[in-house]
C-alpha cells in the first residue's frame, strides 16, 4: 500500500508500507530507528517540530560526517567513494557466448534452443548416452565430449532445425517387407546401408 506525502507531491515520493506480520521485511528500518532514537536521546528536547525537523536533519547528514569505529574512524560516505564502483566496460560485445551440457540421446542427437528455436544436432547413435559440451557462439557451434573430444563443429543454419548426423556415418535402415522375406531366404541380414547423412550447411 502506497500513501502519498503533501512533500512527496512535489519530489515524486510515496510513503511504502511494510507487509504486515512479516518483521524481516523491517528488520533493517528497524534497526536504523533505534539507532535514531538513541541520537535523539542524547539532543536537547525540541520545543517546536521546526527544531525537532533540524535535529533529524543533522541526524541524516551522519553518513557524510560521523566517523566510525567499524570503518577505521573514517564517515561511511569516505568509504563509499573509495571503493571501486562497477560500470559498463565499454559496448556490449556482439558474439553471444555460451556454454550447455546436455547428453546425446537414444536417436545420437542433442538439443539446443538458439533464437527461439530448438535444433536437433545429430552425431550419430554411436554416442549415445554421451555427456557432451556444446560451445555456442552465435550460430557456431563445437560438440566436444567431457575428455575435449570434437564431436562436430557446425553452423546453425535459422532454416533448417533438424541438422542432420554426422556425416562421416551411415545412416541404417530397415527394407520394405519384401526386401526383408528375400534376405531371409537368401541368409543375408535384415539391415541395409543408405547413403551418407547429408552435413550441415
Amino acid at each position: 500500500m502506497r500513501t502519498p506525502w503533501p512533500r512527496g507531491r512535489r519530489t515524486r515520493l510515496c510513503h511504502k508500507h511494510a507487509r504486515p506480520y512479516h518483521p524481516q521485511t523491517c528488520g533493517k528500518f528497524e534497526r536504523f530507528h533505534q539507532t535514531l532514537k538513541k541520537y535523539l536521546a542524547k539532543q536537547p528536547a525540541a520545543d517546536s517540530l521546526e527544531a525537532l525537523q533540524a535535529q533529524l536533519d543533522r541526524f541524516v547528514l551522519y553518513n557524510e560526517s560521523r566517523p566510525h569505529r567499524a570503518l577505521g574512524w573514517r564517515t561511511p560516505r569516505e568509504v563509499f567513494d573509495a571503493k571501486i564502483k562497477a560500470r559498463p566496460q565499454g559496448a556490449t560485445p556482439a558474439t553471444h557466448f555460451r556454454v550447455r551440457h546436455a547428453q546425446v540421446d537414444r536417436h545420437g542427437k542433442v538439443t539446443l534452443r538458439y533464437d527461439s528455436k530448438l535444433f536437433h544436432i545429430g552425431l550419430g547413435a554411436r554416442h549415445k548416452g554421451l555427456p557432451v559440451v556444446l560451445l555456442v557462439a552465435n550460430r557456431d557451434v563445437r560438440v566436444v565430449s567431457a575428455d575435449g573430444e570434437l564431436l562436430r563443429h557446425l553452423t546453425l543454419d535459422p532454416d533448417r532445425t533438424n541438422c542432420g548426423g554426422d556425416p562421416s556415418l551411415l545412416s541404417i535402415s530397415t527394407p520394405k517387407r519384401s526386401a526383408q522375406k528375400g534376405a531371409r531366404r537368401s541368409g543375408f541380414g535384415q539391415s541395409i546401408c543408405t547413403h551418407p547423412t547429408r552435413p550441415m550447411a
